[in-house]
């Protein structure tokens, strides 16, 4: 009898190290691909910055003009004024590192120029440059050029509700998306390496790939060019992942009634 106890003693001491291991090697694991994701973003960082802030001040320079006041006679001037600063604005994406300061420093520029515009019409082309410039924020926070900080004592209100499930819940709550963003989370992919990953083609990938550009978590080179994941991206990853572990933990086939 003591050499069943004694036995069954062993057993449950076994389990325990191999839990223990088991819990070790997954903290591991995570550590490792970390390391990983912190390595692939600081080579997009450095490789496309600049790319992406010359696309930007291009699009804003193809949009600006089609939403300014059209018989203003200053027109013209306004938008040479209006380019420069998004222009110094998007040097900040370049620069690969953005703190609050630099953005407040942004904004007082900005409503500097805005005491400038003395009709009330003027209000129609700054909201036009408010809302590029607020482009290139989320640009930023996007590839983790800069992040927020919180103010002090600061706690985490409530959600609202259609922004989150638009920009974060709904891109990430379908099996193809989800396979996408995991996929670019270890290298960049070619139009034809994702259809090949999910068995969509065409038109239906492009739906799934803009939903994730359109939400910030992916962008594309240039035209035709591969796709990487964002800042936002690989946050959005890590909290499924996090989450998933959480509620969902895996079997490990313990038996802690032994």
């Amino acid at each position: 009898m003591g050499a069943v106890l004694g036995s069954l003693t062993e057993i449950r001491e076994l389990k325990t190290e191999i839990t223990g291991l088991r819990t070790d090697l997954k903290r591991f694991i995570e550590r490792a691909n970390q390391q990983h994701i912190d390595t692939v973003l600081a080579g997009v960082k450095r490789n496309y910055s600049g790319l992406i802030a010359d696309h930007q001040v291009g699009a804003a320079k193809a949009e600006l003009p089609g939403e300014m006041v059209q018989d203003c006679p200053m027109r013209d001037k306004c938008f040479t004024v209006f380019m420069e600063f998004l222009e110094s604005t998007a040097q900040h994406i370049r620069n690969g590192e953005v703190t609050d300061e630099v953005i407040a420093s942004c904004k007082k520029e900005m409503k500097a120029l805005r005491k400038k515009g003395t009709t009330p019409r003027c209000d129609t082309c700054f909201s036009e440059v408010s809302r590029l410039f607020e482009k290139q924020i989320g640009l930023m926070q996007a590839l983790g050029v800069y992040a927020k900080a919180a103010e002090p004592g600061e706690a985490a209100g409530p959600v609202p509700e259609e922004q989150a499930v638009k920009e974060i819940l709904e891109p990430v709550a379908n099996t193809q998306r989800l396979q996408i963003l995991q996929s670019l989370a270890t290298e960049t992919r070619t139009f034809s390496d994702l259809s090949g990953l999910t068995g969509l083609r065409g038109g239906n990938l492009l739906f799934h790939i803009k939903k994730l550009a359109d939400a910030g978590m992916i962008l594309q080179r240039h035209e035709r060019g591969d796709y990487i994941i964002t800042e936002k991206g690989f946050s959005t990853l890590r909290a499924v992942s996090a989450l998933y572990a959480t509620l969902c933990p895996a079997d490990d086939g313990a038996d802690t009634a032994a």
